[in-house]
């Protein structure tokens, strides 16, 4: 029984992979190579950085497990997978804190002018009076995708004092202060909006020229879920028109976002954005680690 981990896991999750009798393998092998390599691994490991393409899948002739440390699928091709009868595991939730943490983050600093004003500064500018920004107190904040993550954020905006109102086709009601509306009363009526959703068929260019055209004039919204549920030309063009007052992003469409289109939404001084690091802590990446390990195990034990 061979597990290949082809992207990093945290050490200690590797440690007790390694010692648990299994041959381990720990290399990361781009496409071509893990083409040619997959025949012969049984379980193999990913996290974000692999994607597992239906011939990837189609050449794993003893493939048994795909194992993705993370919470979206978006990087495996399931279909293929459960075509093949190859069972797909991952870990949703393991890393919701730190995923909530930065939106959170996000969200302040596009509302408070952080990342402009620690520029300005390093470059010797004082530009306090042009910095006046918004509070999160008593505004509306629209939740799309009211999963773990969506949950944990709102259990922290709460604590802004703020109303929150939350669209997830798959729920109904919930026990906390949080209003289930629908799509559109998150567009009309949100002062911030922060998405929580997979990308899927159905989440594609969710938030759409439409859309933005609904929202208040003014609205700050914030992705830290996956590129591509956002129309980023259409977000563009709100940036630059004002109906967006800021965007605080952590995905994008294309990753990394080195096309023209991704190169002028950046150089906007009303966007604010990080390198795809929603689950990039030591704590998240522990959990991940050691939750996808307990998963493997168990799974390799019913083979």
């Amino acid at each position: 029984m061979r597990i290949h981990v082809n992207d990093p896991l945290d050490k200690s999750a590797m440690e007790r992979l390694k010692n648990s009798g299994y041959n381990v393998t720990s290399e990361h092998l781009e496409k071509e190579e893990l083409i040619k390599e997959i025949p012969n691994i049984d379980v193999l490991v990913v996290r974000s950085a692999t994607k597992v393409t239906a011939d990837i899948i189609e050449a794993g002739k003893n493939l048994k497990i795909i194992a993705r440390a993370g919470t979206g699928l978006d990087n495996v091709d399931v279909e293929k997978a459960k075509e093949k009868g190859i069972k797909v595991i991952n870990t949703p939730g393991a890393n919701g804190i730190s995923v909530a943490e930065l939106a959170i983050g996000l969200m302040i600093s596009c509302a408070r002018h952080i990342a402009k004003g620690t520029i300005d500064l390093k470059n010797g500018e004082w530009t306090k009076k042009q910095l006046k920004g918004h509070e999160l107190y008593k505004r509306t904040v629209g939740i799309i995708g009211f999963g773990n993550i969506g949950r944990e954020v709102a259990k922290r905006l709460l604590a802004f004092d703020m109303r929150v109102l939350a669209y997830d086709p798959f729920v109904k009601e919930t026990d906390m202060n949080v209003e289930i509306v629908d799509l559109d009363t998150i567009f009309k009526e949100s002062d911030f909006i922060t998405i929580h959703v997979p990308l899927t068929n159905e989440t594609k260019h969710l938030v759409s020229k439409d859309a933005f055209e609904k929202m208040k004039d003014g609205v700050i919204l914030i992705n830290a879920a996956r590129g591509g549920v956002v129309d980023e030309e259409a977000l563009y063009n709100a940036l630059i028109s004002g109906k967006v007052y800021a965007a605080g992003l952590d995905v994008f469409e294309v990753e990394p976002p080195t096309d023209e289109l991704r190169k002028k939404l950046l150089e906007l001084p009303n966007v604010v954005a990080t390198p795809h690091i929603g689950a990039s802590t030591v704590e998240a990446q522990l959990r991940v680690g050691q939750i996808i390990v307990d998963k493997i195990l168990e799974e390799v034990k019913k083979l």
